[in-house]
């Protein structure tokens, strides 16, 4: 049986096979796949961590290799001192004594050397078996290593002998010979690989729980990173171009402390969110009452239109059509008298139309900063100029003036503020029944002008109180005239004194409600 055989590169000139490419271009991906924060900072704080450990190890080692290479030195100098002692005395006795012969008298622990040069030279080392003499060949690496200048002493040195192992030596003269004394550096090198075996234990223990800790503090730590993306992934699936829109998504409290760092990054996104739900809100506000405003509009100016063009083909049959059995003259005077009517009622309709119409041009040019003419303005006497034209038009109602004896001058567009008074005063008058009491008056106070409308009415409905003052919104949805307007007056209000940068409110309960208009007061010096 043979094996399949084993796709290769596909030929130069020649188009992948079905289906290599996207495992080609897969394989790429995971090759250039960016690491994640976690494990870059895992990584990052386990390898200087080792660092740290493996630099920690090498200077203990190397410390502590220090200090039993100076021990060992000591003891080995202490033998000495009392070898060449003893060695001398056997020197003098035996001319000819051997090293092992003398170890064998002295009863030394393993891993002790001597060396003795008088008449000859000979050295024995003490083992766990007893004492051994060196072989010639052992002989001479010990000669080699301890070799000095002739009548100096040998100096501390570390030799090396084949099947001994590693010794550090001094050597004397006393008498007529040298004495040479080593000791074993076998303990040394034992207890330094114990260590470090030791430390290398501890040291990968260590590592791998750090790493665990890392990796649990890390993800912990990163949990309201994680949280945040996965809100903004939940909101950025949701259609937030069109319709009611309402964004529940929050990064959970626990993962939002502002008191940490990363806790700032969920709390910073659920005020956005808070911010863009607020926006979505206020546009589906805006569309809505934009949608009941072109009903409205169309119905306000569809009335006129419609007036107009009956009207108008009432004019045209009043022209060209004879009543039966009317004289010429007699036809020619009706037609004349409805002509007339029909052009008085044209007249009117068009003057409705054109009252909508500049609204909204006045609105567009309040929006641009534009419409305003500034000049000093009597708060005082604007107010009672308002009140009386009110009373003319409404004199079924009850008419209060309040303001002060002496003037209150600010700088601003006079006739644009009398259409603001004017326009709560007849908001006032239309949606009150008659009998109302409405008083006008003005005040200062905190560097301010204040101008009020009150009534004693029904009062306005607390469900349409945030936006009276919205384009386009109207207290009575009816389109009644004597109750329904376009809506768009009380905006112009709101419109003209901000411009002046001022503000209106309403405070509204039944039997009182108070429009205010707050404006400010020039300071000393100040002029327009």
């Amino acid at each position: 049986m043979t094996s399949p055989p084993v796709p290769g590169p596909p030929a130069p000139g020649q188009p992948p096979a079905p289906g290599e490419a996207p495992a080609r271009a897969e394989a790429a991906a995971s090759a250039h796949r960016p690491w994640t924060l976690q494990r870059r900072l895992i990584l990052t704080i386990v390898a200087i961590v080792s660092l740290i450990l493996v630099l920690v190890a090498a200077t203990t080692s190397a410390i502590l290799g220090s200090v039993l290479e100076d021990r060992l030195s000591e003891q080995v100098h202490s033998n000495l001192d009392r070898m060449k002692v003893w060695v001398a005395q056997e020197v003098r006795v035996d001319p000819t004594a051997q090293a092992d012969d003398v170890l064998e008298r002295m009863q030394a622990s393993p891993g002790f050397l001597l060396g003795i040069q008088a008449t000859s030279i000979s050295a024995a080392v003490v083992t766990e078996d007893g004492v051994q003499a060196l072989t010639s060949a052992q002989l001479d690496e010990l000669i080699a290593g301890v070799a000095a200048e002739p009548g100096e002493p040998v100096a501390t040195r570390t030799v090396s002998i084949s099947g001994l192992g590693s010794f550090q030596v001094a050597g004397a003269v006393a008498g007529n010979a040298i004495t040479v004394v080593g000791l074993s550096r076998d303990e040394i090198a034992s207890t330094i690989a114990q260590m470090l075996t030791v430390i290398a234990l501890l040291t990968t223990g260590g590592l791998v729980l750090l790493a665990v800790a890392t990796a649990w503090t890390i993800r912990a730590g990163l949990a309201p990173l994680r949280a945040v993306a996965d809100t903004a992934t939940r909101v950025a699936q949701q259609p937030l171009d069109q319709g009611a829109v309402t964004i529940a998504e929050r990064v959970p409290d626990a993962q939002a402390d502002p008191r940490t760092e990363v806790g700032r990054v969920g709390a910073a996104l659920n005020t956005l969110l808070d911010h863009v739900s607020r926006s979505l809100d206020a546009r589906q506000r805006n569309e809505e009452r934009m949608r009941r405003f072109v009903a409205d509009a169309s119905h306000e100016l569809r009335t006129p239109l419609a007036s107009i063009r009956g009207y108008s083909e009432l004019s045209l049959r009043a022209l060209t059509q004879t009543p039966p059995g009317v004289a010429a003259e007699k036809a020619a005077e009706l037609a004349a008298a409805t002509t007339q009517q029909s052009l008085d009622r044209i007249q009117a309709q068009s003057v409705r139309m054109t009252g909508i119409v500049e609204d909204l041009l006045l609105l567009a040019r309040l929006d641009e900063g534009q419409e305003l003419v500034y000049g000093t303005v009597d708060v005082a006497r604007l107010m009672v100029d308002a009140v009386g034209d009110a009373q003319v038009a409404g004199p079924d109602h009850e008419w209060i003036i309040d303001v002060p004896e002496e003037s209150i001058t600010i700088a601003g567009d006079a006739a644009r503020l009398h259409q603001v008074v004017a326009n709560l005063l007849a908001n006032a008058r239309v949606h009150t029944p008659a009998g109302t009491v409405v008083t006008g008056s003005v005040g200062a106070a905190d560097g301010s002008v204040i101008l009020r409308v009150h009534d004693t009415g029904p009062g306005v409905p607390a469900a349409v109180q945030d936006e009276l003052f919205e384009r386009f919104a109207r207290a009575d949805v009816s389109r009644a005239r004597h109750t329904g307007g376009s809506g768009l007056g009380l905006s112009i209000a709101r419109a003209i004194v901000e411009a002046h940068g001022g503000e209106v409110t309403v405070t509204s309960r039944p039997g009182d409600t108070t429009f205010s208009v707050r404006l400010p007061l020039p300071a000393p010096g100040d002029r327009r």
